[in-house]
């Protein structure tokens, strides 16, 4: 085994030389090289290398890995050559624009499209939830008559639930900005442009506007999208011209500045009166169609509603409806009834099938009640169905169904209102109505429930209602499995290796990371964790642990070093959502806690928590059997090493 110098100037050597790396980091196990040219890159010599484990190009980075004595070759590199260490702020910048770059290469259009609105919605999730039942309380407050519309109460918690909807251009910009990489408050401050009131107010100007020569369009952006979320990605790659571009000296307000200068105009000159544009055209369209058939028009026009309301664009339907109301009746908002009440039979559907899976039946549970009483929907629009796509299918056929029934009823809305249970009898005729939207939710619960969400929501379902069954029955299920399916181990000294962590054990093998994967770091397992506590799994000494506290090396009397990493490239969290008390060196009880994380948090990071646990010296023993795959808590033998 060569030592850790030679190993570095090897390394550096066959990477293409000092003058081929821009930036180098290190993380529990690996070397990250942010290189100018991978071609430079002699990736079977250092394969081959006694002091290298594997290498791989993966997410804008060349990674070679070491193992447990990553540090000293890093610091090794560091010592011999004029590399710069790579800081935390930049290189995560220009790793994460790369990891853009490749992921719109790798995918079509209509899937980057939904990952960007999710992406961006996924944060706000809990603040729409949080907003659509405070809507629904003052619905059920008002109609039994314990407060006033009037009184300054009903005034202070109304703003409490439409703050989030009116500033919904400066939360989008925020969020849309922190997915894309990129200064979250500059797009917060280019969402809050739009809604300056000085701006605002010219949209009562009666003479023509323009700005700098070119005819200006006002729109009202307040609980828009659909701009914002076409400003902010444009808004990306301008910001990152600017400071590859720019001198470090002014980047500090220049960036932000040219940021905002180009897009409050660009926004209100382009991407606002375009929305008016495809609002006015629907709405002709919607006006011949309904002349043509009313069943038809209900098909069509509850199947596109949410989409327009993504859009932005839903409002430009609310003169034609307020037309309508003005000669008796409008059938429209009769019909986007089918869709609305759509949604909430989606999210109950997602409550039923996923009652066992906590975040899953709560967030659904809040959506169908503020949908039901107050019409709101956004959290499952928004949290449901642009995340998990099989439910668009589901939506446009459920809501088809309603919305053709109101068709062919001739429902009308005679006084204006939102889709609610409690707005019922704003409509008319209100039992056909009422069946109208019935079958919409009826529908879109049972068609939920049969197709549910996926995969990945399966599992952790799956994972939580194995933690609901009693722990007499879980032992006597974990016997049977284990006698049926253990690995058959050779003679030898035996020794159990406890799970650290509460989660789904997955073969090695599963593991999206090939250094894991292929076998190169050692033997061992994988877990999918349920929950954010990491434990010791047996007596041992803490050997290494890495400051952004997503690994930890254990060695036991044993000789057993055992290595486990927390998610996948969480180095980049660079301790984020990670806490922990103990320290390299510290002297660890198993169950003792090692490492606390936040696993919905790293997730919403765009992280996988999937966790190797591996026995780095694997060579150092007869055998490495891994348990099969099952739910594990701690004190459940994943691993067993044989001496």
């Amino acid at each position: 085994m060569a030592n850790n110098k030679e190993t570095a100037t090897f390394i550096v050597e066959h990477i293409g030389g000092q003058e081929n790396v821009d930036s180098l980091v290190h993380c529990a196990t690996r070397l990250r090289f942010k290189l100018r040219d991978t071609s430079k890159v002699d990736e079977k010599a250092l394969k081959d290398h006694p002091g290298v484990l594997t290498a791989v190009e993966s997410g804008g980075q060349y990674q070679v890995v070491i193992g447990n004595h990553v540090a000293k070759v890093y610091q090794e590199i560091m010592d011999q050559y004029n590399i710069q260490a790579g800081e935390s702020s930049d290189a995560d910048e220009e790793k994460s624009a790369e990891e853009i770059k490749q992921s719109v290469r790798s995918k079509n259009p209509i899937a980057i499209v939904f990952e960007y609105i999710s992406g961006t919605f996924s944060p706000l999730i809990p603040a729409l939830a949080g907003s659509g039942m405070i809507k629904a309380l003052l619905a059920v407050l008002t109609m039994a008559g314990w407060l006033s519309e009037e009184s300054s109460t009903y005034a202070v918690l109304d703003a409490a639930s439409n703050g989030l909807f009116y500033f919904f251009p400066v939360f989008i910009g925020i969020s849309a900005a922190k997915f894309l990489k990129v200064n979250p408050y500059v797009g917060g401050v280019i969402g809050a442009g739009l809604l300056e009131p000085t701006f605002a107010s010219l949209m009562d100007a009666s003479q023509s506007l323009d700005f700098m020569g070119i005819p200006l369009i006002i729109s009202d952006y307040t609980q828009t999208v659909f701009p914002m979320l076409v400003a902010m990605a444009f808004y990306a790659p301008i910001e990152r011209f600017f400071k590859k571009y720019s001198p470090d000296t002014i980047q500090l307000f220049f960036v932000p500045m040219m940021g905002i200068l180009i897009m409050v105009p660009l926004t209100a000159l382009i991407f606002g009166p375009f929305s008016q544009y495809l609002s006015q055209a629907i709405a002709n369209g919607l006006v011949a169609l309904l002349d043509l058939s009313s069943i038809l028009t209900g098909i069509v026009f509850a199947s596109v509603w949410p989409f327009l309301v993504v859009l932005g664009v839903h409002w430009g339907i609310t003169p034609i409806q307020l037309d309508n109301l003005a000669r008796g009746g409008d059938p429209l908002n009769a019909m986007a009834a089918g869709a609305t009440f759509a949604q909430m039979g989606i999210a109950f559907g997602i409550f039923l099938r996923y009652r066992k899976n906590k975040d899953l039946s709560s967030l659904s549970l809040a959506g169908t009640v503020s949908g039901i009483v107050a019409g709101v929907t956004e959290p499952i629009l928004y949290g449901f169905i642009l995340r998990y796509r099989r439910l668009i299918p589901i939506l446009i056929v459920s809501g088809a169904a309603g919305g053709g029934l109101m068709g062919l009823f001739g429902a009308e809305m005679y006084s204006y209102a939102f889709n609610s249970v409690l707005t019922i009898p704003a409509y008319g005729p209100i039992p056909q109505y009422v069946f109208s939207i019935a079958v919409s939710f009826v529908v879109g619960t049972i068609l939920t429930f049969i197709f549910g969400l996926g995969k990945e929501a399966d599992a952790s379902t799956t994972t939580e209602a194995t933690n609901a069954t009693t722990s007499e029955s879980k032992e006597e299920a974990e016997a049977e499995q284990e006698a049926s399916d253990k690995e058959e181990l050779v003679e030898g000294t035996q020794i159990k290796i406890q799970s650290p962590l509460s989660g789904e054990l997955v073969p090695l093998t599963e593991v999206e990371d090939e250094v894991f994967s292929s076998g190169a770091m050692g033997k061992g397992a994988a877990i999918l964790p349920t929950d954010g506590k990491l434990v010791a799994p047996f007596d041992s000494k803490i050997t290494s642990f890495f400051p952004s506290k997503h690994a930890i090396g254990l060695t036991d009397e044993n000789g057993i070093e055992l290595l486990i990493h927390i998610g996948m490239d969480t180095v980049q969290l660079n301790g984020e959502h990670f806490s922990s008390s103990v320290a390299e060196g510290q002297e660890v009880k198993q169950g003792d806690t090692l490492v606390n994380f936040d696993v919905e948090a790293i997730q919403q990071a765009g992280y996988s928590v999937v966790s190797p646990i591996i026995v780095t010296n694997t060579d150092s023993f007869k055998q490495v059997a891994s348990e099969k795959s099952r739910h594990v808590e701690p004190n459940d033998t994943i691993i067993t090493v044989v001496k």
